[in-house]
């Protein structure tokens, strides 16, 4: 991949700033167009042209009105993608055509001759920097300029601000949650809102604290790290080590070639005994499969560990209780998929040896509450003292909190899901070979089960090969878990002390489930240098009126305080000067602040038909979130009831609102 710490320069023809050796920078969405637009606005701007509106100017704020996800902070994103936005905003000849059909009958052809020719040359933008922390009220773009083309920018802006700012947000509380020495792994384009939600949900999960995305195409359009490592279809693709046609690998150092299966195969023997796993309890079929990867990539070895079920009961043994032999697919093998996988709670999809589907009771398939499917031959249920399959149980202390189960873990080999001990078993007689040959494998994937109890159960069967095997490095293997994570099971798997060093996460991130959308507005707050204020009986719902400046003001301990609005005429806050701080609406909430350091929070980004910043790359916006959210005290980014953050108005501001409420307000009169 590309670097992506580049330099940044302004380009002298007004184009897009772009990264000296990142060609990527170019890239725009040929679907971010003038008419990816709400009817109503094109209406509209028919309506200000026939009025004679046409040299209005008018002010619009692009705000939102409740963080999401239960928070009290949201990270602001999606500025990039306006300003190509800008830059690009044109109607073609066909744009026009189709406006002509799609319009209702009557309008003139001079006002299309007018559409034709307008750009956005003569607005100007302010904006907060992405990747910036920001709170409710307080606009995250300010746009200015002739009323008309200002209007017909309302939906394109919002929806390339409000699923951007959520998605870093939400990527942001993961991160947040996992901690700093966790990997982050955005694994959600199959569940994405289509192929745009894919791209843009990658782009702004790493945005927001992710450190890669299993997305090939925003690897290479966005210079993401890509990651990924095997579906659950790849070791089921295997049947047997007959089927491996490519069995030697070279030393990496010397060259020397040796069978890589019989090097597995003999340290496999060697690890049932130290482990106490009968050879019998693993897979051929996998073991191939887990051979067949090491040797395509043996500098990059990570496998899946949970495909199949084998009994540790031999097959003379099953059929002298009536059974037949079963595997399991655990997981999301049916639909093959390869990020979260199928919930906990999900029946697994079973298959029999003869490939028939065995999924109900109505096949004679048992389901024994630990993930073990038996099926009975003659259709008893498999009962009875010689028919308990039972695993043997775990010792009180583990079964009371697998927390506190660290120094038994090996002993419970047997307890656990008989997939992940043969996957387990499989994986590290490979690592094992490959060492042999001058490689170190990377690590396993956990994507189904107990994922705290089995990080620590393969944790400490890694520090035991270590310490057996004298190699340092193996106790440090990585695991990576999946398997339909949000952000309360790692706030849970953390009180369980789990072992994982990465997450896969898609779903829960992808979609933004908890809340699936910002809500941010975009509203009219002057024209033609007269306020405007919108009422409501809601008063969450009741604008700011006029053209206003944002000022963060931060308290002696460094932190952030409080966020400050006073209209643009005022002087800005001055550093140890008393400031009063008014709540916009509640004329009782006031306090002063003296500021240690205050931080304007606007910038100029599109003036004079041309972007006026260098653009930072994707990683400068990404450092920007975490040193943004740093600035903030705990208790405001805390998961359970958060304290929400300050936003206030001046006191000159907060007169000037309810005077104009006062004015705009209809007087009722009583009978």
């Amino acid at each position: 991949m590309m670097s992506s710490n580049n330099s940044v320069d302004v380009l002298e023809d007004g184009a897009f700033a772009a990264s000296k050796n990142s060609w990527n920078r170019y890239y725009s969405n040929s679907v971010v167009q003038p008419l990816l637009t709400d009817l109503y606005q094109i209406t509209m701007a028919y309506a200000y042209w026939k009025s004679g509106k046409i040299d209005d100017h008018a002010v619009f704020d692009l705000f939102f009105r409740t963080n999401p996800f239960h928070g009290e902070f949201t990270i602001f994103a999606g500025l990039e993608e306006c300003l190509k936005f800008m830059e690009n905003f044109h109607y073609s000849e066909t744009d026009i055509e189709y406006l002509k059909h799609a319009l209702p009958q009557g309008i003139e052809e001079e006002f299309f001759e007018y559409l034709g020719q307008l750009t956005a040359k003569d607005v100007t933008l302010y904006a907060l920097k992405e990747g910036s922390v920001a709170f409710p009220r307080v606009p995250l773009i300010k746009v200015a300029g002739p009323l008309i083309i200002a209007q017909l920018l309302e939906t394109t802006l919002l929806t390339l601000v409000n699923y951007a700012s959520l998605m870093a947000t939400n990527a942001a509380r993961y991160r947040m949650v996992a901690g700093r020495h966790i990997n982050l792994l955005e694994f959600g384009l199959r569940r994405a809102q289509g192929p745009d939600g894919g791209l843009s949900a990658s782009k702004y999960a790493y945005i927001g604290g992710f450190d890669g995305t299993s997305n090939v195409l925003a690897g290479k359009l966005f210079n993401i790290p890509v990651k990924g490592t095997h579906a659950h279809a790849y070791i089921t693709s295997f049947t047997g080590t007959q089927e491996l046609k490519t069995r030697v690998l070279a030393h990496k150092e010397t060259g020397d070639k040796r069978d890589l299966l019989e090097l597995a195969i003999d340290h496999r023997v060697q690890l049932s005994k130290l482990l106490d796993i009968s050879t019998e309890e693993s897979s051929e079929g996998e073991l191939a499969a887990m051979v067949s990867f090491a040797i395509a990539f043996p500098d990059g070895f990570m496998a899946l560990v949970d495909t199949y079920d084998v009994k540790r009961y031999s097959a003379f043994r099953l059929h002298s209780l009536g059974y037949r032999p079963v595997v399991v697919l655990q997981g999301d093998d049916v639909t093959n998929d390869d990020d979260d996988g199928a919930s906990a709670t999900d029946l697994p999809a079973t298959t029999d040896v003869d490939g028939e589907n065995a999924n109900t009771a109505e096949d004679g398939l048992v389901n024994n509450g630990n993930g073990t499917a038996l099926s009975t031959e003659n259709g008893d249920d498999g009962g009875g003292e010689d028919g308990e399959m039972t695993p043997p149980p775990m010792c009180a202390t583990c079964e009371a909190n697998a927390r506190n189960a660290r120094g038994c873990v090996i002993r419970h080999l047997k307890s656990v899901g008989k997939c992940f001990r043969s996957g387990l078993l499989n994986f590290c007689a490979v690592a094992l070979a490959l060492n042999d040959q001058g490689y170190r494998a990377v690590g396993i994937r956990i994507d189904s089960g107990d994922l705290a109890y089995l990080s620590c159960l393969a944790r400490e069967t890694f520090e035991r090969i270590s310490e057996q095997f004298k190699l340092p490095w193996f106790s440090k293997l990585t695991i990576v878990a999946s398997n339909d994570i949000n952000e309360e099971t790692i706030l849970s798997l953390n009180e369980q002390g789990h072992k994982i060093d990465c997450f896969g996460i898609g779903t829960h991130l992808v979609t933004c489930q908890r809340q699936p959308a910002l809500g941010c507005v975009y509203k009219m707050v002057e024209i033609n240098a007269q306020p405007r204020i919108k009422l409501s009986q809601d008063v969450v719902k009741v604008t700011m009126p006029g053209n206003k400046n944002v000022f963060r003001l931060y308290g002696a301990d460094g932190h952030a305080l409080i966020d400050l609005l006073q209209r643009v005429d005022e002087s800005p806050p001055e550093v140890g000067q008393k400031v009063l701080c008014r709540h916009p609406f509640q004329e009782s909430k006031r306090a002063y602040v003296i500021p240690t350091h205050v931080e304007p929070l606007y910038d100029v980004y599109w003036a004079d038909g041309r972007v006026t910043q260098a653009m930072p790359s994707l990683e400068e916006v990404r450092d920007r979130v975490q040193n943004s959210l740093r600035t903030l005290r705990q208790d405001h980014k805390r998961t359970l009831n958060p304290t929400p953050y300050k936003v206030a108005v001046s006191d000159n501001l907060y007169n000037f609102i309810h005077d104009l409420w006062l004015q705009n307000a209809p007087i009722g009169e009583l009978s």
